[in-house]
């Protein structure tokens, strides 16, 4: 029998293509599923759509890592798509990213990313971020790519500096990240299309974008990102804020009508609720294993 291989290698391979890779993000494993038909190549896990979705709070560093683990376990195991996390800080010191890289490989996240906030993190667009060190970050890096089991898991180095100390000192920090070992760069939070080039120009290694609905970066099409060199770009709101939207209108009708006739054509059919969840595949599961009779049959 043939095994699959890593998922950190899945990655990569698709990485290596000459196309930018589009990763739409998840704030649940239910719309990670809806990824995957889509026709995605790869699942992006927000940490932003993450806190509103098991808390209902703003991105404030509220979720422990342990939530967050449990978070990536069930949208891994969801979707056959290899999923990219935030581990925002990696939740403490280099030592605490050790045990963060390994918690987040162990439930089989393709690929995760680390950035130079001082915890309590925030949300990249909020304003009064603060960054540590370069030379404790670099710290952390190292600490994370020396603690991997698997060498093809991708780590990637966020730095939110742009916003705290000026681009220059983001771009300065990209490079020397890039330096210690990261396999990707992360700059968060650029002001214009100018500074996504810049960056581009700048730091020569594979670079990831963030384009946030509302955020402080344009929202440049992928094929500009790619042209710009740019090999992955992450959509980690638009998913929870088009479901968001369509919640309150939902909302709205029924308040107003006390039925939800009126908006049958925006909700999704029954069968294909069930067809999104695979639910065909589990009755013939029950046919296989349950008795007939059962109360599950």
């Amino acid at each position: 029998m043939t095994s699959s291989p890593p998922p950190g290698a899945v990655l990569r391979k698709i990485l290596q293509d000459p196309e930018i890779l589009i990763a739409p993000g998840a704030h649940n494993a239910f719309t990670a599923k809806i990824i995957e038909q889509a026709g995605f190549k790869a699942v992006y896990m927000t940490g932003s759509g993450a806190a509103m979705d098991i808390l209902g709070l703003p991105d404030l560093g509220f979720l422990t890592m342990s939530e967050m683990v449990a978070h990536a376990r069930n949208i891994v195991q969801a979707t056959t798509l290899p999923v990219i996390a935030d581990a925002d800080t990696g939740y403490g010191n280099a030592l605490n990213v050790m045990r963060t890289v390994r918690e987040y490989e162990g439930v089989g996240v393709a690929g995760l990313h680390i950035e130079d906030q001082v915890a309590p993190k925030r949300c990249g667009h909020f304003s009064g971020k603060e960054v540590i060190s370069q030379e404790e970050m670099i710290g952390k890096i190292k600490a994370a790519l020396d603690s991997r089991r698997d060498q093809d898991l991708v780590v990637i180095a966020r730095t939110d500096a742009r916003a705290v100390i000026g681009l220059q000192e983001a771009i300065e920090r990209g490079g020397a990240y890039a330096e210690a070992g990261a396999d990707m760069i992360f700059v968060d939070a650029p002001e214009s299309a100018e500074e996504l080039g810049l960056i581009a120009r700048s730091i020569p290694a594979p670079l990831m974008a963030n384009l946030s609905e509302g955020g402080k970066t344009p929202l440049l099409s992928a094929k500009e990102l790619q042209d710009m060199g740019y090999k992955l770009v992450i959509y980690p709101r638009s998913a929870a804020g088009a479901a968001a939207k369509a919640i309150q209108e939902l909302m709205a009708v029924l308040k107003r009508d006390g039925t939800t006739e009126k908006y049958l054509d925006r909700i999704i059919s029954f069968e294909e609720r069930n067809q999104i969840t695979g639910l065909a595949y589990y009755r013939e599961l029950e046919k296989k294993y349950l008795r007939k009779g059962s109360p599950l049959s």
